[in-house]
């Protein structure tokens, strides 16, 4: 199994439970790993045969920008069902921080991971 990643791909968008969270945008944080086998695309060199991590990011930051979810659960799962569904990658592990959500700490958030992760 190979594994194609985005690292710290950063969104604003409207998340919290707290009333003043509504009204803002806060700066969200990706990580991604997506199974795939890279060996076609090693061999082609084309990106026709590639699961393009430009093409992922594009579509997270379009999805999140308009989203509005309460929870950070809520988001995490539904960008996992986005990249098994439409990128059709058999694997996802998705780190979603949220950066100053508690004092005193760097970014609190959830690590998941969804589907089957193979060989």
């Amino acid at each position: 199994m190979d594994i194609v990643f985005i690292h710290d791909l950063q969104i604003e968008t409207v998340i919290g439970i707290y009333d003043w969270e509504r009204k803002i945008r806060q700066t969200i944080s990706l990580d991604v790993e997506m199974a795939t086998d890279i060996g076609k695309a090693g061999k082609s060199d084309n990106i026709e045969d590639a699961l393009s991590y430009k093409t992922v990011a594009k579509r997270l930051i379009d999805f999140v920008e308009q989203s509005e979810y309460e929870l950070v659960e809520a988001l995490a799962e539904k960008i996992c069902s986005i990249i098994l569904e439409e990128f059709s990658v058999p694997w996802v592990k998705l780190t979603l921080r949220k950066p100053g959500a508690v004092r005193g700490s760097k970014s609190v958030g959830v690590i998941i991971e969804r589907g089957k992760r193979g060989a």
